[in-house]
């Protein structure tokens, strides 16, 4: 993550001094816009306030709109007055000349240089989505199984609309400069967080009712308890989430300008934190998805089976047999890729309602699938998923220190057991056994919750950073 946040700052660093370049080489004069006075304009004459300042060169008339150069000769602020001779209409502008002989125009924000910042800002944001994707896509192995890998895939998606946001108005400010000024640029960029928010409505919509048609699905299946709405609960979170968000986009608003921007604030901060969510919740579906399809290398000397809930005569329900069913098939895969046979350990110790230790209960079932015994280690004391990592890292450094291991475990798991299986000090890969569909969503969401849970303290200091950073700027860009 420092690595990454390191060629961010580059990326920045080297865009601001671009369009500082930009600015000095190729912008010395400043072209300023101002819409036709009437449909048949007459002679126009410019006259400027203070030449000291500024100077003005001669009206060129287009088709909708009249351009004037302007070329800054001092700091300071200066009126320039346009004349339609014919008609007598008169129209001011208002200038101000700044530091290195920057004009800006005061009354539309335009300033000298401004479509280079436009274009560095899109080409920065869309960097940061290529840095972000490049190290998701190095995360190989075990270095997968890490937060950073959440943040990676969630966060080009955030970074990838920011960057098209950018795209479209500095597109549409190049093209038509007359009628789309930086004010307007402003307003996009301002708004940038309840656009994204708005367009990706339906997506999320969908997302929600689907996970909340599995979660009914589980409960029909299985018997109530918290975990098991958790997918209900997150469905309704979401759909209340975008039920305020467009409450607050679309609601009239009476009030002061003072007034105005405090609201204006406070609705594209609530679509920035919104989209916050939505980016780690996607980022983390993206990086268990990938984590239970990953095929691991058809090499290694041990394969641990983490337990779960088995039946009181010993045999295996669906979704600890799918985890044996999966370590049975690499097991087999290897040995008739390399001919190589890894040993097996069963992890799990005895809980309160269970007649013998989950690691006994998926020997027996090995042994049943034609395992050898000599080839099975179990690991009967652990009572989570932390210590199946531990104590089984325990058994290979007793048996082959040096050896490599892969662990097993259901689909929706792979991702967080590798991030426990780091923290033991345990160098594995992870491979998933089927689940049901209907378990999937709901089960896969108390994951990624038990993601968040560990890291809360970083996620609300990056959160809090995020609403004064979007919240400063949407006050800024007024």
């Amino acid at each position: 993550m420092r690595k990454a946040a390191k060629q961010i700052i580059a990326a920045a660093v080297l865009l601001l001094i671009g369009s500082i370049l930009c600015r000095v080489l190729f912008f010395g004069q400043f072209s300023l816009y101002i819409p036709m006075i009437t449909e048949k304009t007459g002679r126009l004459q410019v006259q400027v306030t203070d030449p000291q300042v500024l100077t003005a060169g001669e009206p060129e008339i287009r088709s909708n709109y009249v351009r004037i150069s302007v070329t800054p000769q001092g700091r300071g602020e200066a009126d320039l007055l346009l004349v339609d001779e014919e008609s007598g209409i008169e129209m001011l502008h208002p200038l101000k000349v700044g530091r290195f002989h920057t004009v800006y125009d005061l009354s539309s924000g335009n300033f000298t240089g401004d479509t280079a910042v436009l274009f560095s800002t899109t080409l920065f944001w869309l960097l940061v989505c290529a840095i972000m994707i490049w190290h998701f896509l190095q995360a190989r192995g075990p270095l997968f199984y890490d937060y950073a890998t959440i943040y990676y895939s969630g966060f080009a998606l955030f970074a990838l609309s920011s960057g098209l946001v950018l795209m479209s108005v500095t597109i549409v400010h190049l093209a038509r400069p007359e009628q789309y000024s930086m004010m307007d640029a402003y307003s996009a960029i301002r708004n940038a967080s309840t656009r994204y928010m708005m367009f990706s409505t339906p997506l999320v919509l969908v997302f929600a009712v689907v996970m909340a048609i599995s979660n009914i699905a589980l409960l029909r299946h299985m018997r109530f308890r918290m975990q098991n709405v958790l997918g209900l609960v997150i469905s309704g979170l979401i759909i209340a989430g975008e039920a305020l968000g467009w409450h607050l986009f679309t609601r009239d608003f009476m009030g002061s300008e003072a007034e105005y921007r405090m609201f204006d604030t406070l609705s594209n901060t609530y679509a920035t934190v919104f989209i916050y969510f939505q980016c780690m919740l996607t980022g983390s579906v993206i990086s268990g998805i990938v984590a239970a399809k990953r095929q691991p290398a058809p090499d290694k000397d041990f394969i641990i089976i983490n337990g779960c809930w088995f039946r009181p005569d010993g045999s295996l329900p669906p979704l600890i047999r799918s985890r044996a069913d999966r370590a049975l098939a690499f097991w087999r895969g290897q040995k008739a890729a390399t001919g190589k046979e890894a040993r097996f350990i069963p992890s799990g110790g005895q809980g309160e309602n269970e007649t013998m230790a989950e690691a006994e209960a998926l020997r027996r079932y090995l042994v049943s699938e034609g395992i050898d015994d000599r080839l099975i280690l179990p690991e009967c004391r652990s009572a989570n998923t932390y210590e199946n990592m531990a104590f089984s890292r325990e058994i290979i450094q007793e048996t082959v220190p040096a050896g490599k291991a892969v662990f097993a475990t259901s689909s929706y798991h792979v991702f967080r057991t590798g991030l426990w299986s780091r923290l033991a000090g345990l160098s594995a890969e992870g491979i998933g056994g089927r689940t049901k569909w209907w378990f999937w969503p709901n089960a896969f969401m108390r994951e990624t919750i038990g993601l968040l849970q560990k890291r809360w303290k970083q996620e609300l200091l990056f959160l809090l950073l995020l609403i004064a950073f979007f919240g400063a700027l949407s006050m800024l860009l007024w």
